[in-house]
């Protein structure tokens, strides 16, 4: 069964995602922020992470970078619901700079059910992809060809 870690401090947010994956054959572990994400990843493996980008005390960016130096080979699913009071202002692109700190995917939330089981598939095949040619890399290189 594939193991999914769900970081995020809306309660809801945790509870309506674990349902739902749940619902899809997953098992889904919550926390409700970094340091709690933090203590689950050392506690369990887990198959792909979903992380809220703003939480408070450790930051989501701080989050993905810490999980993505811990956890390297797990999929990181950056996730974050910031609206901007003023739309015409430039604004930092939140979901963007996730991706350059080791996120794999990001979602913009609100996100439909269908875009968070489309998401999560692709960074699973993606790790699997990634698995198998370490793994094939490590077989062939131990192979003394004469």
């Amino acid at each position: 069964m594939t193991r999914v870690l769900i970081v995020d401090d809306d309660p809801m947010v945790c509870a309506a995602i674990e349902i739902y994956l749940e619902h899809h054959g997953f098992e889904v572990t919550t926390a409700d922020g970094g340091e709690a994400g933090l203590r689950a990843l050392e506690d369990s493996s887990f198959d792909l992470m979903l992380v809220d980008i703003f939480m408070p005390h450790m930051r989501g960016f701080e989050s993905i970078r810490v999980f993505h130096e811990r956890a390297p080979t797990i999929p990181l699913v950056a996730m974050s619901g910031y609206a901007f009071a003023n739309l015409d202002s430039p604004a930092p692109d939140f979901l963007r700079m996730a991706l350059e700190l080791g996120a794999a995917r990001c979602l913009r939330k609100p996100f439909a059910s269908g875009a968070l089981l489309a998401v999560i598939n692709e960074c699973l095949a993606e790790a699997r992809v990634r698995s198998a040619a370490s793994f094939s890399r490590t077989r062939s290189g131990g192979i003394s060809r004469t």
